[in-house]
């Protein structure tokens, strides 16, 4: 898939978590966030997996490290869904090692525990 296609995924997301927020608003756990969203996206047409297993491959084994992808839209884009105070680096840095074990290109970390949803989405690129 190329970037733009990506892109115009990544901007879907956005939309489709700004919907979720307004209807939801901020305060409650990440599960909650996270059937929403895959349903909202689900009926703009897009494919969304959840809680998807990835595995670490480590000197030519592959371990169950018990990582699990939030969302994977389109296969493609990875949603991390936080609801806390503030992201952490720790926060960016789970989503740069999902997106290397992964192959993937972008990544979305969206904290819905903020008052305006612009607010908590940082955007994630994996230098392939």
């Amino acid at each position: 898939m190329n970037r733009e296609e990506i892109d115009r995924i990544a901007g879907e997301i956005v939309d489709a978590s700004i919907a979720v927020h307004r209807a939801l608003g901020p305060g409650l756990l990440e599960s909650a966030y996270e059937v929403c969203l895959a349903y909202e996206l689900r009926e703009r047409g897009f494919g969304v997996d959840q809680q998807i297993e990835l595995p670490v491959n480590y000197r030519g084994m592959t371990l169950d490290a018990s990582y699990r992808l939030d969302l994977l839209v389109a296969g493609e884009v990875i949603i991390e869904l936080k609801s806390v105070d503030e992201l952490a680096p720790i926060h960016t840095a789970q989503l740069l090692s999902y997106l290397r074990l992964s192959d993937k290109r972008l990544g979305l970390l969206i904290n819905f525990n903020v008052d305006l949803l612009k607010n908590g989405v940082k955007r994630i690129a994996n230098k392939l």
